[in-house]
């Protein structure tokens, strides 16, 4: 099918656009710690299921130890402490700034490719980098009493987003080195990224749950499973981010370019402004549009210069 790729990408920008809202209404309601432990059960028994549907077999197939290994450390990276940082950073400034943020992940992915396999980063590449910086910049900066230029958001918040962007980036990255140890003649190519994220989801777990013991005990975790509203949030969450948005985001770059896949996946921010202002009652700017705009323009003279 013609285009494949990109429609998933596409599909994807829209699946992360409806995760970041309902994250942010759940991180709220049930606590970030929380979300994330039932976010990453779910996505363990969602993909349980897939595959014995699939395969006949509840556990994914094709890996090897070394694949293991890298995927178990994609997870730490990009879900324990990138997730904790981007849902963190959802409660402080808000899914549709945290999202802004996020679209510094690609270029992080591209420097720490640049740091573990070699590849090259141009001119183009720089040129980039400074525009997406450019447009967080006129969307996060305004006038200040005592200075000309000043912060309008939370500094912390605004650290939970950077940190978020730059792990989500690092375990991309991870995840490619992981994906390239697959047996890929032992299980189906469109399964791969499904079984990879599953042992990054087995990391995620793991992390969360010992610091959701170690930070505010079993309590919070038992109150949300009685809440049932918190119950269908964590779910439609999980179906929309770590289960189908991320594998299928790992999916879009076997049928189309990275570059391309990466581009329109990064339009998560410009998609997220209106169903903000209609859930949250984010005032919409102009500031914040062209900001918005322009970051994704960055992220796509980075792929496509």
């Amino acid at each position: 099918m013609n285009y494949l790729g990109e429609l998933i990408s596409i599909g994807v920008a829209f699946s992360w656009t409806a995760t970041a809202l309902l994250s942010e209404f759940g991180s709220k309601r049930l606590g970030n710690l929380t979300l994330n432990v039932l976010r990453m059960a779910l996505a363990l028994i969602f993909s349980l299921l897939m595959f014995w549907v699939v395969t006949g077999s509840p556990l994914p197939a094709g890996g090897t130890t070394e694949a293991y290994g890298w995927m178990l450390l994609s997870g730490l990276v990009g879900y324990v402490i990138g997730d904790y940082c981007l849902f963190q950073c959802y409660i402080i400034i808000g899914s549709r700034y945290g999202q802004l943020f996020m679209t510094l992940a690609p270029l992080a992915a591209a420097m720490m490719a640049w740091v573990t396999l070699g590849q090259e980063m141009n001119g183009m590449s720089i040129v980039a980098m400074l525009v997406t910086l450019a447009g967080i910049a006129i969307s996060v900066l305004g006038r200040g009493e005592h200075h000309k230029v000043s912060l309008k958001l939370p500094l912390n918040g605004v650290l939970f987003a950077t940190a978020a962007a730059l792990c989500q980036g690092i375990g991309l990255v991870l995840s490619k080195i992981g994906m390239d140890h697959y047996q890929t003649e032992a299980i189906p190519a469109w399964l791969v990224p499904f079984s990879a994220n599953f042992f990054r989801c087995i990391a995620g777990v793991i992390g969360f749950t010992i610091l959701l013991y170690v930070r505010e005990g079993w309590a919070p975790l038992k109150e949300a499973l009685d809440d049932r509203k918190g119950m269908a949030v964590a779910t439609t969450t999980t179906i929309f981010g770590p289960f189908v948005g991320v594998g299928f985001s790992l999916m879009a770059v076997q049928y189309t370019a990275a570059g391309i896949a990466s581009t329109l996946m990064a339009m998560t921010p410009i998609i997220i402004i209106l169903p903000s202002y209609w859930l949250f009652h984010q005032k919409i700017t102009w500031k914040a549009v062209a900001g918005a705009v322009i970051s994704v323009i960055g992220v796509s003279l980075f792929f496509l210069g």
